[in-house]
């Protein structure tokens, strides 16, 4: 028998529940490269309408959602703006660069990840010739599982109409925020071109992001899609699963919450780990630890059927911290977080 692993790597390690597999065992399928998939067409209908947009493409991955995004929107040569650790610049291969020849423009951010007002407005160039003009602002919300202040994106996404970008919005974790605030999706819709939203993180759906925009956008995209070798045929088993996911799993999203509050609580009483109680909006817990017991303290977690990742280094007030990264999801509840508790606290020096 397989062993039972409390897995607090990400939200994306989830298993289907038992209802989301049925749903995907009864899925009505065709072949959606044809257009013919009745249960994706749905999908793509009840994303579209959520977040206030005409149109909606079902993909296999959010990194592949946001590469159609940028290259949808940009032409070779053509400039990405978009902040230094969102996930596009990153964490997804460089891709934009890579397969569209799109450059890419990261600036700085806050440590909760929202970009200066003043440094996006000198960071938009015109098209001289000697640079590259600027076409699409490309935020990102929840940024590690921070909620950005839906008035910070109101002016941002301005400041990019003002100066004729387009704007996009990975909101891979976009129902975390919308839970934590109780602003719609619709809400975040209206502010940007296209977004794109997960459904294989926090909602538990095994595979699958939706990208949507507007029509003319969409159909772009599903080129794309085609040239990336995103097109899928009898996926309509995924997207009941993403179906399920969207109209089952947004209102629990708050016990995630809640449970990150827990874990922090719990944290706190250990001497060994500084936790940033101030990073901690949705599901995702960060603490620190001093570098000389960081390995140490990875491998006694890990040696106890717990799955971490490995921390980072941060550098806080010029010292070098390691930071753990802790995250919440439905296969994680109080008792998995006891049994981490537990095991960080018979770890000796």
């Amino acid at each position: 028998m397989q062993k039972y692993f409390s897995d607090f790597r990400s939200d994306t390690v989830s298993k289907p529940s038992l209802a989301m597999r049925e749903a995907m065992r009864m899925a009505d399928v065709g072949d959606d490269d044809y257009g013919d998939d009745p249960t994706v067409k749905e999908l793509e209908e009840k994303m579209a309408a959520l977040l206030g947009k005409p149109s909606a493409l079902f993909l296999p991955s959010g990194t592949q959602s946001n590469l159609i995004a940028i290259l949808t929107h940009c032409q070779r040569g053509e400039e990405l703006i978009t902040g230094k650790g969102y996930h596009v610049y990153a964490w997804e291969g460089g891709g934009a660069s890579a397969l569209g020849g799109v450059v890419v423009n990261p600036l700085m951010t806050d440590e909760r990840g929202s970009i200066n007002l003043d440094e996006l407005k000198i960071s938009i160039k015109t098209g001289s010739g000697h640079e590259p003009p600027s076409k699409l602002l490309s935020l990102e919300n929840t940024y590690c599982g921070m909620v950005q202040p839906i008035e910070a994106l109101k002016m941002l996404t301005q400041i990019a109409r003002e100066h004729n970008l387009s704007t996009h919005l990975d909101g891979a974790r976009l129902a975390n925020a919308v839970a934590k605030t109780n602003n719609s999706f619709a809400e975040y819709g209206s502010m940007f071109d296209s977004i794109s939203i997960c459904l294989s993180k926090g909602l538990g759906a095994p595979v699958g992001s939706v990208l949507v925009g507007g029509p003319n956008f969409i159909d772009r995209a599903r080129r794309q899609r085609k040239q990336l070798g995103g097109g899928m045929r009898q996926s309509g088993i995924l997207a009941a699963a993403a179906l399920y996911a969207i109209e089952n799993n947004v209102s629990r999203l708050s016990e995630d919450h809640q449970n990150a509050i827990y874990l922090a609580q719990e944290l706190e009483k250990n001497s060994l780990f500084q936790v940033r109680n101030n990073l901690i909006d949705t599901n995702i817990v960060y603490a620190d630890i001093q570098p000389d017991i960081a390995d140490a303290m990875h491998l006694h977690i890990s040696s106890n059927q717990l799955k971490v990742n490995f921390p980072e280094p941060v550098i806080i007030n010029d010292k070098i911290w390691f930071r753990f990264r802790f995250v919440m999801h439905l296969d994680i509840n109080k008792e998995d977080i006891e049994k981490l508790t537990a095991s960080i606290n018979s770890f000796e020096c």
